[in-house]
């Protein structure tokens, strides 16, 4: 009994810590989407005058409404400022410190995210507007995407059986909102 119990022992481990790790990985992606999907909605409700300011008032609404999910949800946001770089009307926020693990948390909010009205693909975590055929009409949207690092445990576990394991670094979510102004 001993010897079965040794030779299953690593085996129940990897079970353990990927059943824990996995569950942790998509409850983090749920409240990631969340987030996103509240900051779109925030940003989306907002008038779109204001685009030519450094940091209009809907980014930094949609800013403030992802902060404030990812703080009221335990979640560690990284230290992130609501300094972001705009590339025409894409702003990104970016923080690594505040005991993130590499490569930190990333926030990317369009407010001129164009997708065609039929026939549009999902949404890429780098928020880049779909291209529009011809005759096609384009809808104008909020684009969030918040990339955030996330350490793997199960790796090192199942290592232990001599299996190495690739997994991603990072989860992400994005969420898309039609412009309402």
């Amino acid at each position: 009994q001993l010897v079965e119990f040794a030779v299953t022992l690593p085996l129940l481990m990897v079970f353990v810590v990927g059943i824990f790790d996995f569950s942790g990985a998509f409850t983090l992606k749920q409240k990631l989407t969340n987030a996103a999907r509240d900051a779109a909605r925030a940003a989306a409700a907002e008038p779109a005058t204001d685009l030519s300011r450094s940091l209009p008032v809907s980014v930094n609404d949609a800013f403030l409404a992802a902060d404030n999910y990812l703080a009221a949800n335990q979640i560690n946001d990284c230290g992130i400022a609501a300094t972001g770089s705009p590339t025409g009307l894409t702003w990104t926020f970016t923080a690594s410190g505040n005991g993130c693990a590499s490569p930190g948390l990333k926030l990317i909010i369009n407010r001129g995210y164009y997708f065609p009205q039929t026939g549009a693909a999902l949404p890429s975590v780098t928020c880049a507007s779909q291209s529009v055929a011809g005759g096609q009409t384009a809808v104008i949207a909020t684009c969030v995407s918040i990339q955030y690092a996330y350490k793997w445990r199960f790796g090192r576990v199942a290592s232990l059986l001599g299996s190495a394991v690739a997994l991603p670094t990072e989860i992400s979510a994005t969420a898309v909102a039609m412009n309402e102004n």
